[in-house]
């Protein structure tokens, strides 16, 4: 398919600009361009026939199932875009004054109180403009508390060996050694070398539970034990709360510190980048330290106010502010009984199409599942040559958007797959059929499948060279 320049043709244009009805004023000396913008030149049927085939050969969750594991990939309830379209939610200013934005204020502070009665926490915030920045902001403070306490010989961040790699990420943006702790045999936390890890030098602990394995650690008050009693905090990664929200809180299992996916557990469309937000929760010892301000009621009205030892702004103004009014929206829609009925109908598809593959597909860790399982296909590739990724290829052909691939790292081979909650019997059953056929063909044409996919537009690019010699810019040819 040709790009937008490629169609260019000099002189067609599409006339979008309203004539000017106020008095023209000259920029500045120095502030024009040299030359003009190299923008397409293009008519209007052009431009609507180009968006149309792009809109037909991408896939999304209005397409069929897209069961990314780990990333909560589920259908977003259009009545939620359409709170989020109302005037007085897309019409504001940041600047304007509080008296002007009543209604935005209380979306806030409502959003708040409902998501740290979610979540076991005290207070909020919802600058950070995606999950890692909501990591990094958490882990601010862990850091700013430890800061203000004169302890500053606590240096390090544990992290499991399955743990997102954002997080070891983040420990080191702010400043910390990581230290990772090996899973034991039945997926979760090894508390000997926990304990061993733990000391005086301890400023944290990331993890995610359930983990990045889809298990619920069962020792998980042991594991927020042994970190408080070496004096650090205990820090959640939100991504995995589709499985657990309304039934268990992870501020009951110990943990002082939350980010939360609001992009992705709670209803905002996820992909292609954006919009995100990674609302981050804390405990109260350290709601001091949140970003500022933050929306809180006094009497009858809403204010914004700065907690007291902030660690300062983390984005511009209040975050994206469209994505909470769709988490709002969303948790005001199902309500108390409907968000732990979320929670259960993810955990019941991924075990039931975990038991439908089990008896040909490895499990890599064994037994029942949260809301994601994953796959090692080690066996299939060492007896037929047939690796994750052809497999992940291969469901292309039939319709299906492919899990996450070689994730978690500890995993070989590994396919993680989360169908979500949204998902029907039917849909799942198809999917396990595509499976199955596809471990056949592994058996009995492995060929077909090193070489899938067939039918898709593009077929298998050279990924590596994609991602070291990416092209990113459009080449004129002057």
């Amino acid at each position: 398919m040709n790009l937008s320049f490629e169609k260019s043709r000099p002189g067609r244009y599409f006339p979008v600009i309203p004539p000017l009805d106020v008095p023209e004023a000259a920029l500045p000396d120095g502030m024009t361009r040299a030359a003009p913008p190299r923008l397409p030149e293009m008519a209007p049927p052009d431009i609507s026939r180009h968006y149309a085939r792009l809109a037909r050969r991408t896939y999304g969750v209005n397409d069929g199932l897209y069961p990314l594991g780990s990333c909560t990939m589920k259908y977003n309830p259009k009545v939620n875009d359409e709170i989020a379209n109302l005037p007085g939610f897309t019409g504001i200013h940041p600047l304007q004054p509080e008296s002007a934005v009543q209604g935005c204020l209380e979306v806030l502070a409502e959003s708040e109180r409902l998501l740290c009665e979610i979540t076991g926490m005290d207070a909020m915030t919802f600058q950070p403009a995606a999950g890692a920045h909501g990591e990094f902001t958490g882990v601010l403070l862990i850091k700013a508390y430890h800061d203000a306490r004169g302890d500053g010989a606590r240096d390090k961040i544990i992290a499991p060996d399955s743990a997102h790699g954002t997080n070891p990420a983040t420990a080191g943006m702010t400043g910390y050694r990581v230290i990772n702790v090996p899973s034991n045999g039945d997926g979760g936390v090894d508390l000997d070398a926990l304990r061993a890890a733990a000391g005086p030098d301890t400023a944290g602990l990331m993890l995610t539970n359930p983990n990045t394995l889809g298990i619920f650690d069962r020792n998980i008050l042991e594991i927020t034990r042994i970190i408080h009693d070496a004096g650090g905090m205990c820090y959640y990664d939100g991504a995995n709360l589709n499985a657990i929200m309304g039934i268990a809180r992870p501020g009951d299992m110990g943990f002082d510190v939350i980010h939360l996916n609001l992009h992705k557990t709670f209803s905002t469309p996820h992909g292609g980048g954006g919009p995100g937000a990674g609302a981050v929760g804390c405990k109260a010892r350290l709601s001091r330290f949140l970003p500022s301000p933050r929306a809180a009621k006094t009497g009858e009205s809403y204010v914004f106010e700065a907690p007291e030892e902030s660690v300062g702004r983390v984005t511009a103004f209040n975050g994206n502010f469209l994505v909470v009014v769709r988490a709002l929206a969303y948790i005001l829609t199902l309500g108390a009984d409907g968000i732990p009925d979320a929670a259960r109908n993810a955990v019941l598809n991924a075990n039931y199409m975990m038991r439908k593959l089990s008896d040909i597909y490895d499990v890599a860790y064994p037994g029942t599942c949260m809301h994601e399982f994953v796959l090692t296909l080690e066996r299939l590739k060492n007896d037929c040559g047939v690796s994750a990724m052809d497999v992940a290829k291969a469901l292309l052909d039939r319709g299906i958007h492919p899990p996450t691939m070689y994730f978690p790292l500890i995993v070989k081979e590994a396919l993680m797959i989360e169908p979500t909650e949204t998902e029907s019997r039917e849909t799942l059953d198809h999917a396990v059929a595509a499976l199955r056929e596809i471990y056949d063909a592994a058996g009995t044409n492995p060929e077909i499948l090193r070489n899938s996919p067939h039918t898709t537009p593009v077929r298998r690019p050279d990924e590596v060279n994609a991602a070291r010699r990416p092209r990113l810019r459009y080449d004129f040819g002057s």
